[in-house]
């Protein structure tokens, strides 16, 4: 059985479980990235980066096999956020396709997907996976996870966030069949593949190389890798 103390604290959704090295791996002190310098988000780990409107940013899967959960919060006001209830009934799509906005909670577009150069698959249907999640995986300690690496690399740059909202699960393959039931399965990406998202106001991307290593969601080996970005414009 977990640990109670695991599954009972913290009592709020903006304090992390635990600590890694996302904490001490800020881009600058508030965010601000240098364009067109090529940034990592080690394995296990999370970064985030400030955009202003009309800068892109470009999400790649360096190895081909790594999901990259994705997350963006208007720089004003952290409690407007990327949305998936709300993009895919602005889209009428459950994955974005390249030319698709994607809207907040506020139905305003935060960032547009201009590339794909992947097959695709992604997902916007699986929560971030948290500490709550490994417990259910028969984790009983302290396991790195992409909710608590999108509160410690807020945190790196000085920001929290109230809660954490549903992603963009970049390259993760959560197949839906004619039953509706879901599968897990592995990226379908290749090595190199990217996609070049264009901030639509003032915001923070936060990026979390999915920590997974029990299921192959990061691959058959379920071996979690970096992924890398770079700030254009």
């Amino acid at each position: 059985m977990p640990k109670t103390d695991i599954l009972d604290n913290p009592n709020d959704n903006a304090t992390p479980c635990g600590v890694n090295g996302s904490l001490a791996n800020a881009v600058s002190p508030d965010g601000t990235p240098e364009a067109g310098k090529r940034y990592e988000v080690p394995a296990r780990q999370g970064r985030a980066v400030r955009l202003a409107k009309g800068q892109k940013i470009r999400i790649v899967n360096t190895h081909g096999t790594q999901v990259c959960d994705t997350w963006a919060f208007s720089a004003a006001n952290r409690s407007e956020f990327l949305s998936w209830p709300h993009a895919r009934a602005w889209i009428n799509r459950v994955l974005p396709r390249p030319g698709d906005p994607m809207v907040t909670n506020r139905r305003r577009p935060i960032l547009t997907l201009l590339e794909d150069s992947s097959p695709g698959v992604h997902d916007t249907l699986i929560a971030a996976c948290d500490l709550f999640r490994y417990t259910t995986l028969g984790v009983e300690d302290y396991h790195d996870n992409c909710s608590d690496n999108l509160r410690l690399a807020m945190m790196a740059i000085g920001l929290t966030v109230p809660d954490v909202p549903q992603p963009l699960n970049l390259w993760m393959n959560i197949p839906v069949a004619d039953d509706w039931g879901i599968d897990w399965k592995p990226p379908v990406s290749q090595p190199g593949d990217h996609v070049l998202l264009r901030a639509e106001m003032d915001c923070i991307v936060a990026m979390s190389a999915c920590p997974q290593d029990i299921i192959p969601i990061n691959g058959e080996a379920c071996t979690p890798v970096g992924v890398e970005f770079v700030v254009e414009g």
